[in-house]
């Protein structure tokens, strides 16, 4: 494992160990996160600990023409329950997905050094959100980091039934509809597959990534 310091610099993704961490250290600064997606690794830690960063074999993607829409979700996505929304309160989004509660879980990745970075990378324009609306309340979204060709999702959130999966279908289809490559989802999650996603090689991930 490499440890990070000031140097802006991160070892190859071939280095990662077999759970997939390749790095412990550094920060959370704009240019280092940049660096990090367009490397293929990103940050994944508890709060209070040391930053790890992550460059997991296998990868948890979504190819678009793979996209499952359940014939329950059709139905929802044609009542137009809800309102989709892009890029418009992204703070309000990420700060739902440390709050929320999840199975298995007692407490939360993202912490508020976490926030403060994403939101800057928000106002940058790299970082994007997807906000879900039911009467006028965000009840649902997710955020990620746009390389130009492919969406690095890091959280979603949900706070009524389906929320989460209208966020993630409406995304899916807007940016195949833009030419984007791929969504990637990191690391497997069995809600994840139920819409389409798999896993694939690292190497596979790390050439469609450097691809124009």
């Amino acid at each position: 494992m490499y440890y990070l310091f000031e140097d802006l610099f991160f070892p190859p993704v071939t280095e990662a160990d077999e759970e997939g961490v390749l790095a412990i250290g550094g920060d959370l600064s704009s240019e280092r996160l940049q660096l990090a997606y367009k490397s293929g690794i990103f940050p994944w830690f508890n709060e209070g600990e040391p930053i790890l960063w992550w460059a997991p074999d296998p990868r948890m993607v979504l190819f678009f023409d793979e996209l499952v829409i359940s014939k329950s979700m059709r139905n929802i996505l044609n009542r137009k329950m809800f309102k989709v929304t892009y890029n418009k309160n992204f703070k309000e989004v990420i700060s739902n997905c440390q709050q929320i509660k999840r199975d298995g879980q007692s407490g939360t990745w993202i912490s508020n050094e976490m926030i403060d970075a994403y939101c800057k990378l928000n106002e940058e324009g790299i970082a994007k959100s997807v906000e879900v609306w039911q009467d006028e309340k965000l009840v649902g979204g997710l955020y990620g980091i746009d390389m130009g060709n492919i969406f690095c999702g890091e959280s979603m959130f949900s706070k009524v039934s389906n929320a989460s999966k209208v966020a993630f279908i409406a995304l899916a289809l807007y940016l195949q509809k833009e030419n984007y490559k791929l969504l990637d989802c990191q690391v497997y999650n069995p809600h994840l597959e139920s819409l389409g996603c798999r896993e694939i090689e690292r190497e596979a991930f790390m050439s469609i990534l450097k691809s124009k």
